[in-house]
């Protein structure tokens, strides 16, 4: 009997694990054990066909007891402290029998294989856990404080409430506060998802980690600098984490109730039979072979088999699945919430639309290109981008927060917020353009507005065509972003999606997920470190794009390797694929188990016949998970 696993359930029992997270697999004990487990195992058998049988068999030991040693200890540590059954405890049982009767070289087998299927998977959540603190790199280490006239560098982490920050242009913030003095636009992106600045001045509430793109801004802290908004998005992930951990997988499911069940069974067997019968010899050794016979070789090799198969397929095609245990809940996704900026949008704000009092929407262009060139402000950018050509206007002056002045010839030029400048004749259009998601500027030559230009973050071309082949397969979509209502609802009304919740912070998010998880299995979609908290608590987390923010990535369970959405339809399908194949092996992995048990107890199948018919039906949970292999249409 033979036996793999891909879960993370029962860690390898080293007192040095937790430092082993960040060293490269050759160099970890955790991986090198089973490895040398294997080893051994396999000069064991090199032994045995050489005819050097007693050589054989001190190595089929070496090799039981180093593979036995990674998960031994927590099985019986989870038992008797916690009182968990858990697949390892029944693999354990499993080859104690086996042992006892005299089979160590299957004992061996089965704990390398267990074993070193344990480590990989143990290996993959240590990477998933260490990028997590990549979210902290968004908080500066030292800040400007204001004492009385004067400023003073202090570090980050020692900022308390109501301390005054001096945050000048291009730094970011370090702690969650209010503005005080100043105006500006801030590049909340990492925080909040909004693809286009946000205009500040004195009153708003600003963000750790914004980064203040134009104006000098003083700021008033309203958190400490080790409890802010970002320290509250690394405990939520945290938190999400440990609480996905302790999902047991489906294998570890069946064996809870399996383990007690098969324990008592051998009790019962070995004792009515040794009294009734008055032979404990022949009752006990039947005893054994029901624990033989139970053991879940076949139910043990039919999830990691399938899912590694499927796994890999799904890599081919730009899918990256973490864990076995992702992949089990990734076939049984009901629901699937999705980030909007850079998931759904492109994330490159563009000039949409231009309406004029009289001149040419070209000139508008060109005058606002001719300003809007000496600006960092990425609303300048997608002008300047509409017009490479355009001329250079001189004396240009930019105020935070309002918009740029400048004269280009003999006319004055300003170009802004239509909070600043007025829009004249335009208002009704600008409101027209704000309530399609648009963010509006307002181009003045003279002391008359001549124009107004709009800017959106367009939806990839991909997004309509995808929302409705989700819901064509009963699939459930909700847009969840950080932007304001006015943009969520236009652009989610061009893709198709219902439901649409907007104007959300990390926490926000990471809520909603939860929510919507109680009542069917979820999907979050995102690229963002703002979407790394709902990642994390999603049943299963996608991060979108393999240049997308470290944190998203790595809270996630699944990783897209590009943006285009067409994967995910196509993804789905392939889990859910591979997710049935995984029911058909277990369905005859407990059939197999079922019938065994009382042929064994009976006497008519021997432990030589068990052995065999284990064999012959990991065989064919092998075969039929390999079909997982193949890859799945959309």
């Amino acid at each position: 009997m033979s036996a793999v696993t891909g879960s993370q359930v029962e860690h390898v029992d080293l007192d040095d694990h937790d430092d082993d997270d960040d060293r490269p697999w050759y160099r970890s004990p955790s991986v090198l054990i089973p490895i040398a487990s294997g080893v051994a195992f396999a000069a064991g058998l090199v032994c045995e066909w050489t005819g050097a049988e007693t050589a054989g068999l001190v190595l089929f030991w070496i090799g039981l007891l180093l593979g036995a040693y990674t998960f031994v200890p927590g099985a019986l540590r989870k038992l008797f402290t916690k009182g968990k059954f858990g697949i390892g405890l029944l693999m354990t049982i499993s080859a104690t029998g086996a042992v006892i009767l005299g089979y160590v070289e299957e004992a061996a087998a089965l704990a390398f294989l267990y074993s070193i299927a344990e480590a990989l998977e143990d290996k993959a959540m240590d990477r998933a856990r260490a990028g997590l603190r990549a979210l902290l790199k968004l908080v500066p280490e030292t800040a400007l404080v204001k004492r009385g006239d004067a400023t003073a560098e202090v570090e980050a982490k020692e900022l308390r409430v109501g301390d005054v920050l001096v945050v000048r242009p291009g730094e970011r913030i370090a702690t969650d506060g209010t503005v005080r003095a100043g105006r500006s636009s801030l590049d909340t992106s990492a925080i909040t998802g909004e693809s286009i600045p946000v205009e500040v001045e004195p009153g708003t509430d600003v963000s750790a980690g914004s980064i203040n793109t134009t104006g000098v801004l003083e700021v008033e802290a309203t958190a400490a600098g080790t409890d802010n908004s970002l320290t509250t998005i690394v405990e939520l992930v945290e938190q999400a984490q440990a609480e996905k951990g302790d999902r047991a997988r489906l294998a570890d499911r069946i064996a809870r109730p399996l383990v007690p069940g098969v324990m008592i069974l051998a009790v019962l067997v070995g004792v009515l039979g040794s009294l009734l019968s008055g032979d404990p010899e022949l009752w006990i050794t039947r005893a054994l072979v029901v624990l033989v016979a139970a053991s879940p070789c076949a139910l043990a090799i039919a999830v990691p088999v399938t899912v590694v198969s499927a796994i890999g397929a799904a890599s081919k095609f730009g899918v990256v699945v973490k864990s076995g245990a992702a992949f089990e809940r990734f076939g049984g996704i009901r629901h699937v919430a999705v980030d909007k900026t850079g998931t759904l949008t492109r994330n490159e704000p563009t000039v949409t639309r231009v309406v004029t009092t009289g001149a040419t929407e070209n000139e508008v262009l060109a005058w606002a290109a001719s300003l809007e060139g000496h600006s960092t402000h990425p609303l300048a950018a997608a002008i300047t981008k509409a017009v490479p050509d355009a001329p250079t206007a001189h004396d240009v002056t930019e105020t935070a927060g309002r918009g740029i002045t400048g004269t280009l010839g003999s006319a004055r030029l300003a170009v802004g917020s239509p909070r600043w400048l007025d829009a004249g004749t335009l208002a009704d259009q600008v409101q027209v353009m704000e309530s399609e998601g648009m963010t509006v500027v307002i181009v003045h030559r003279g002391d008359r507005p001549a124009g107004a230009i709009g800017v959106r973050d367009e939806l990839r071309p991909e997004v309509p065509e995808v929302i409705a082949t989700l819901n064509r397969r009963g699939i459930g979509v909700t847009m969840l972003t950080g932007d304001n209502a006015r943009t969520a609802a236009a652009l989610a009304g061009q893709a198709g999606i219902m439901d649409v919740r907007a104007e959300l912070r990390p926490e926000d998010k990471a809520t909603a997920v939860a929510e919507l998880s109680k009542s069917q299995p979820t999907a979050m979609i995102g690229d963002g470190i703002n979407d790394a908290p709902a990642l994390a608590a999603a049943d299963v987390g996608i991060a979108m794009g393999a240049k997308g923010a470290d944190a998203a990535i790595e809270s996630a369970d699944v990783a897209f390797t590009g943006h285009d959405l067409r994967l995910i339809p196509q993804a789905l399908a392939h889990a859910r694929r591979g997710r049935n194949i995984i029911n058909q092996n277990v369905v005859l992995s407990i059939a197999i188990i079922v019938v065994l048990l009382p042929l064994a107890i009976t006497g008519v199948l021997g432990l030589a016949a068990v052995v065999l018919v284990h064999e012959v039906a990991e065989v064919v949970v092998i075969l039929n998970g390999l079909r997982a292999a193949r890859r799945t249409k959309a």
